[in-house]
């Protein structure tokens, strides 16, 4: 697994900083996505997280990746940094994950429309949903 992370952060002026990882199925579960696999196809569930918007009771499945398709998630989310409701600080996290079952040429997420697209990009402080951009 090959892992892109873009920080921008409000503290740094909102300067973008970013990092390559790579390693295991363990990554997957550090962004609260499980990975399985059923014979030759790949199972993406996304788990609850702690985000405090939008909140989810419960794991779910985003889609089953069959042999050389590739799966696009895309989700926003709003998190409390304090326990002290007098005091709230926020950050946001805007994620676009791809995942592919199989190798995938250097251009492949980008040359070719995913078999699977989820959005789950919400307005972060409730309120009409958030509007999609392509």
């Amino acid at each position: 697994m090959l892992i892109h992370d873009v920080l921008a952060d409000e503290a740094t002026g909102y300067t973008a900083h970013d990092e390559v990882t790579t390693g295991g199925l363990e990554r997957a579960r550090d962004l609260d996505l499980w990975l399985s696999t059923d014979t030759s196809t790949v199972l993406v569930d996304r788990l609850p997280g702690h985000a405090a918007y939008p909140r989810q009771s419960g794991p779910a499945r985003l889609f089953t990746l069959l042999p050389g398709q590739i799966g696009r998630y895309r989700a926003n989310f709003r998190f409390t940094i304090t326990t002290c409701a007098c005091n709230p600080s926020w950050f946001y996290e805007d994620w676009l994950i791809l995942l592919a079952n199989g190798e995938v040429r250097p251009d492949g997420f980008t040359a070719r429309t995913p078999d699977h697209d989820i959005d789950h990009r919400v307005h972060l402080y409730g309120g009409k949903g958030r509007p999609h951009r392509r």
